[in-house]
């Protein structure tokens, strides 16, 4: 009698050994699923808008890249025009600090015509730099519009054909499906027009 419900109970753990397993294999198939859905859709399945990585397109977009290196080089120039103005400056008060220092200056007259001359290179040192610094931001805004100007009408150019409800900026949301980035093929397509342009 031992050994036959000893054989039961045996039967009877295995029977639940199985159930369990059954059971633990179609929380399993459950928790499974969702991974599907969370895998990038197909492209008929993807939404009817799509995203431009601003940064991306920027730094290489051949239009943006030029204009870069053009505000580069003003910059650059605005700089070594400043120093020059500076040394300049920096001489003559140097060189009226030694006549000073050393008694060379005989007449009250040539020193204050010397302090003229000073007056007069920081003036003039003042309406260069101001010349340059506005002629640089009036270039940068310009440079900065046509760049924008060019990509806003190649994009609504480009969506006639593809006819999405709505095209981002990456920098619009907080995470965008990477299936829907389309900066790529805006570079191409800016880059392909602008470079027919240049030739």
């Amino acid at each position: 009698m031992k050994k036959i419900l000893a054989a039961v109970m045996t039967v009877v753990a295995f029977m639940s050994m199985l159930s369990s397993c059954s059971d633990s294999t179609k929380e399993e198939k459950k928790t499974a699923a969702p991974a599907k859905k969370t895998a990038v859709a197909p492209e008929e399945t993807l939404p009817n808008y799509r995203y431009v990585d601003l940064d991306t397109l920027l730094s290489k977009y051949n239009l943006a890249k030029d204009y870069n290196e053009e505000i580069i080089r003003m910059q650059n120039s605005m700089e070594q025009e400043i120093k020059r103005h500076e040394s300049s400056i920096q001489n003559m008060a140097t060189q009226m600090q030694n006549k000073m220092q050393n008694n060379t200056y005989l007449t009250r007259e040539s020193y204050e015509a010397d302090e003229k001359k000073l007056a007069g290179l920081q003036q003039n040192a003042q309406k260069s730099v101001g010349a340059l610094q506005q002629n640089f931001a009036t270039k940068a805004e310009k440079a900065q519009a046509t760049v924008n100007d060019s990509i806003n009408a190649f994009i609504e150019e480009y969506n006639k054909k593809h006819g999405y409800d709505a095209i981002f900026f990456k920098a619009a949301a907080l995470h965008f499906n990477p299936a829907l980035d389309i900066t790529d093929e805006i570079v191409e397509g800016l880059n392909a027009r602008y470079n027919k342009v240049k030739k």
